[in-house]
């Protein structure tokens, strides 16, 4: 009897400790276990591509791939947008321009642009990316309206109830550096992702994969707030094509965390974005996925079941299986310039499987002779390799600091001409 009972207490105990298996993040690299990553370069038929010219036709099949498995399809029509200024100020002592702009996609839908550009007459490049809770979080300007809608940051005791209260206006502004980039020459452009899409599961109840459903074409669950998003900064694209202060040939994408995963999808789908930086996007943005360390992907769709199609979460503890992993997603960046950026403080989105993802993108930037990362070893703090695709691991936490920025800048003059 008494063995039987340990038998059973031994069993139970053992099954309790599979189920909250999910539970239980690797952060110890010695763990993370062998695997092998799909060849971006070999087809279905298991032929090699050799030129570019054969990748280019065979990129459309991983986009479907991604398509079909993890961020949903992207609309294919474009929609009619009209445009308001609603103000123009001169800030940083006369040096830039603020403007505020709404745009309306087809009468339905309205969202709110802040722009920072160099006060002169010359086109600039500019920066563009989302925001997570609200314009005014990037500048203490009391002339931006504050975001009324569902935002993620109310561990901060600016927001309140998921709502940004007054007290939020430049909570965020390191993050944004406007006058660092004004200085350098560029501007920068800025939405939040809630006006597209709010950060929450039931966030596309008011979202564009609602209001907008009929004319772009899609059912709610046929994509995703990722795909919503990355819409969201190709339309940025469309409107920014018609502002005459604005070279809209040289529009630099960037995205942090969640919205650096935004950022990746919205590249790989439009080509106009002439250099992309993913700044920590972690597990299902630059990071492999096979690489069990960090965040892993049952914790990513059980936590954000919205930034996903629910085909994704069935690859939990299966991720061998996928048919892609994140070097793929980021070899349809190619040829243009990407940089991959990591933070020492920020192990959940594994740096190492960031910083991989970024150097497994070499076979395809080798067909357009451009250099990836090579053979070189995983880097020091704040020492940045590569050049077409660049990356840096710096000290300290999940964020997009100055260090960052004072990178990203050179990255640009560099590359983006």
């Amino acid at each position: 009897m008494k063995t039987s009972l340990l038998l059973f207490s031994l069993t139970f105990w053992s099954i309790m400790a599979q189920a909250q298996q999910p539970f239980v993040a690797n952060m110890d690299e010695s763990k993370v276990g062998n695997f092998t990553l799909p060849n971006p370069l070999q087809k279905p038929d298991g032929s090699i591509i050799k030129n570019k010219k054969d990748w280019e036709k065979h990129r459309g099949y991983w986009l479907a791939q991604f398509q079909q498995t993890m961020y949903g399809k992207m609309p294919e029509k474009k929609l009619k947008q009209s445009s308001q200024l609603v103000s123009r100020t001169e800030i940083l002592g006369g040096k830039a321009i603020q403007y505020i702009w709404t745009i309306t996609f087809e009468g339905k839908h309205s969202i709110s642009v802040l722009g920072v550009l160099p006060n002169k007459s010359a086109k600039v490049p500019v920066f563009l990316g989302l925001n997570f809770c609200g314009n005014q979080t990037t500048n203490t300007d009391k002339r931006i309206p504050i975001f009324e809608k569902y935002v993620v940051c109310n561990e901060a005791t600016q927001f309140k109830n998921n709502l940004g209260q007054a007290e939020s206006r430049g909570a965020q502004a390191s993050r944004w550096q406007f006058e660092k980039l004004i200085d350098a020459g560029y501007g920068s452009i800025t939405v939040a992702c809630g006006d597209f899409e709010e950060d929450l599961p039931t966030g596309y109840q008011n979202g564009i994969r609602t209001t907008l459903a009929d004319q772009l074409g899609l059912k709610t669950e046929e994509w995703s707030a990722i795909g919503a998003w990355a819409w969201g900064l190709s339309s940025m694209v469309d409107f920014l094509e018609t502002i005459p202060q604005v070279d809209a040939q040289k529009i630099i994408l960037h995205g942090h965390s969640r919205l650096g995963k935004a950022a990746l999808w919205a590249a790989a789908n439009d080509q106009r974005f002439a250099a992309i930086i993913s700044n920590e996007s972690g597990e299902g943005g630059a990071a492999l996925t096979r690489r069990n360390y960090g965040e892993n992907l049952w914790r990513i769709t059980n936590s954000f079941p919205h930034w996903f199609l629910k085909s994704y979460q069935h690859y939990a503890y299966k991720e061998n299986e996928l048919p892609f992993d994140q070097h793929i997603l980021l070899s349809l960046l190619a040829p243009r310039p990407l940089y991959v950026a990591s933070a020492m403080g920020d192990q959940w989105s594994d740096p190492k499987g960031e910083f991989l993802g970024a150097q497994n993108t070499e076979a395809v930037y080798q067909l357009y002779r451009k250099p990836g990362l090579g053979t070189v070893a995983f880097p020091g703090l704040n020492a940045p390799v590569g050049k077409q695709v660049r990356y840096h691991i710096r000290e300290g936490k999940h964020d997009m600091t100055l260090y960052d920025w004072e990178q990203y800048i050179k990255f640009a003059r560099e590359l983006v001409k």
